[in-house]
Parts: structure tokens; C-alpha cells; sequence
């Protein structure tokens, strides 16, 4: 029997080296980070960094939550507010005030190939925790393994237990995915690695408008 190499069972999402990796996050997705996994870390008084900000789909959800929401990406997706910054690369002047001020989180949905970096690079400017939103997959490799979980273990590891379609490009309502995500959190003087289920929520959390840029509503 040949073996069924689909990228939908493989889950695999390749992107070329040079890649914007353009997937952006179901704001439902972070809105179950604040409300299900976040909930009893007072938000409401701190500030988060959003630094793959994209066309702000996390950056409106993060809003509604937090008191202040920074927000920058490697391109210009002509987002009001965001600047325009590569964060794996030394902090410019204008970013460097931004990175002084330890905001208290850093939220991401990083580039796949990119997220080990990226969660170094948090971890080392964000003042209370990070949350990262990565393919379930990612926790598997030796390599990935041996550089970080066994260095660095997240706090928190949240898996969604329905899935978050992720599409090339824009939001959809209606789409659907083989590809399983959770949400890893690193909290500061936090003790060993907690797994903890999001539970069903989307129906919940989702709001008519969030893919009204598309054309479409939730249904």
C-alpha cells in the first residue's frame, strides 16, 4: 500500500526560505489564549507586543484584553499604528524604546521555520511571559528538543481541542484544516510544564465582523 503523502494528512505547510509565511491567526484563536489560558494573569493592567502583527487579527483580540498593544511586522501590511521591523534583527532606535520598556507580554504567531528564534528573542524582552501559537508538531525533534524544551520548557502548553484553519493569505470563515495547533506560554518564575486543553469555543469567541475585510461572516 503507497503511503498517502497529502500535505492535508502530512500536515505540513512549506514555505519558500524568503517567505512572509502569510497565515494569519483566527482571532477567535487568541481571544481562547486571554479568556482559557491567560485568564488569571491580570491583563488588564499590563501592555503586549505583537511583533508578526500582519493585518492586526490578533492585534484587535489583544486590544480587548490587555490596557496597551504594541504592534510591528517585517512587512508593510498597511496596519494603523504597527511598524515596520524585522524582530529577529538588533532593535533600531525607534524600536529600541519599545524594547526598553519590557512590555509585560509578547504574543506571536511566528514563522514556523523562524519560532525558536522568535521565542528566544521574547523571552528576552518580555518582562512576565510569552505566547506563541505553533503547529502541535512543533513539539516533536530531537533538534528542537535538545536547543529549547530541554533549556527552556514552556510554563504552559494549551492545545486546542477543535481545530484553528489557518489559510495562505487572508481569514476564513468557512475554511477548514488537518493541521493541529496550541498555544505555548512561557511564564517567569512559573514551575514545571503545565498541559492544559482549550476547550470547544470558537461558536463562542468568533464575532460576525472579524472576517468582514474578506467579504465573509461567521456563521
Amino acid at each position: 500500500m503507497s503511503q498517502n503523502t497529502s500535505s492535508a494528512v502530512m500536515q505540513q505547510r512549506s514555505e519558500p526560505h524568503d517567505s512572509l509565511d502569510d497565515f494569519p491567526t483566527q482571532p477567535w484563536a487568541t481571544r481562547a489564549l486571554c479568556e482559557h489560558v491567560l485568564s488569571g494573569c491580570y491583563l488588564r493592567n499590563k501592555t503586549v507586543w505583537e511583533p508578526t502583527c500582519n493585518r492586526g487579527h490578533m492585534v484587535d483580540p489583544l486590544g480587548d484584553y490587555f490596557n496597551a498593544v504594541w504592534a510591528s511586522d517585517i512587512h508593510d501590511y498597511g496596519l494603523d499604528g504597527a511598524f515596520q521591523h524585522d524582530f529577529l534583527m538588533p532593535f533600531t532606535p525607534h524600536v529600541m524604546k519599545w524594547a526598553m520598556a519590557k512590555p509585560d507580554w509578547i504574543v506571536s504567531n511566528p514563522p514556523f521555520r523562524l519560532a525558536e528564534q522568535f521565542i528566544e528573542r521574547a523571552r528576552g524582552v518580555a518582562s512576565e511571559g510569552v505566547a506563541m501559537i505553533v503547529r502541535t508538531s512543533f513539539l516533536e525533534g530531537i533538534g528542537r528538543y535538545e536547543n529549547l524544551f530541554s533549556k527552556n520548557p514552556p510554563s504552559i502548553v494549551a492545545q486546542f481541542s477543535e481545530r484553528v484553519p489557518m489559510v495562505k493569505g487572508r481569514l476564513t470563515a468557512t475554511g477548514s484544516t488537518a493541521t493541529s495547533y496550541c498555544w505555548l506560554v512561557w511564564i517567569k518564575g512559573a514551575g514545571n510544564t503545565k498541559l492544559v486543553w482549550i476547550p470547544p469555543c470558537r461558536k463562542k469567541l468568533e464575532r460576525a465582523d472579524d472576517y468582514a475585510a474578506y467579504g465573509e461572516v461567521a456563521e
